[in-house]
Order: structure tokens, then sequence, then C-alpha cells
């Protein structure tokens, strides 16, 4: 009597178990593009575009270039230690600085809404032959925001990696 309970105990635990296994997973279409992909990479492409142009400001010491594309709140943190500075600051240093060469990589977008974006990539910084230190190599994150539609970079900060 009792192996008949047991058997049927195991019995209806393993139908009750096979009723819950879970349907296979369904494929994505895979022949028909996201737009949110394709708005994302765009988004992606443009970011790029103002961030070389930032580069290229500093490169050239053009302080209207680069201060275009930043907030009037703008807030930014370098590496060297020296804190925070407003658009005013950062647009003042510009002709005091060193840079040679650049290269921008690693770049990734995350978007954090329709009016806010999170830009984090990598800069390789070269500077003049005569100078002490040549090369840099400097992790970069900035916060985008869209002010009366047109994106405007409200903070920067470096960290400097080996």
């Amino acid at each position: 009597m009792q192996s008949r309970f047991i058997y049927a105990c195991v019995a209806a635990l393993t139908s009750f178990v096979l009723a819950q296994q879970p349907a296979p997973p369904t494929k994505p279409s895979e022949d028909r593009p996201s737009s949110n992909t394709s708005a994302e990479s765009s988004l992606k492409d443009m970011f790029q575009s103002k961030i070389k142009t930032e580069w290229d400001a500093l490169k050239n010491k053009d302080k209207k270039a680069y201060g275009a594309p930043l907030a009037d709140d703008y807030e930014g943190v370098e590496v060297d230690g020296r804190g925070e500075r407003n658009k005013i600051q950062a647009i003042n240093e510009v002709v005091e600085g060193n840079v040679y060469d650049y290269t921008l990589w690693g770049f990734k977008l995350i978007p954090l809404g329709p009016d806010a974006a999170f830009v984090i990539y990598e800069v390789t910084l070269q500077f003049p032959p005569k100078s002490v230190v040549r090369y840099s190599r400097v992790y970069v994150t900035e916060l985008w925001v869209k002010h009366a539609g047109e994106w405007k970079e409200l903070h920067y900060q470096e960290t400097h990696v080996k």
C-alpha cells in the first residue's frame, strides 16, 4: 500500500513538473531592423561628431568652437586635480592647452530619455615633441541634455587611466 502511495505521488509530481515547462523562446523578427536602433545609431553619430569638434577646437585653441556645445550651466572636472570648472573657466583655459594630437576610441552612448544622454569614451592625448609627458590616456564621461531643441554638454568628467 505504501509503495502505491509513493508511486502515485511521483506520478503526480512528474505530471505537475511537465505541465510547468516554459514555452520555447520565440525568435524576434530578424528581417526588419528596429527603428529604435536606427535612431540610436544616428544619435551616436551626432555625439561622436560633436565630441570630435570639441577635441579639434582644443587642438587648434579655438575658444569659440570649444564653447559652442557647452551648456550655460556646464561643469567639468579634468585630470589635473584643480577641481570643477564652469563654462567660462573651461573656455578661458583653451588657449593654455597643449594638445598636439588625439585619438578617440571606445565610444558608448547611453540614452537617458528623449532629452538626455550619457556618453563614455577614451581619448589618448599626444603632447608636443618637447613635452616632459608625451602621451596621456583619459577615460571620459559626458552628460548631454537637450535645451531648446539643441544638444548641449552639461557635465564632463575625466579619469586618468594607464
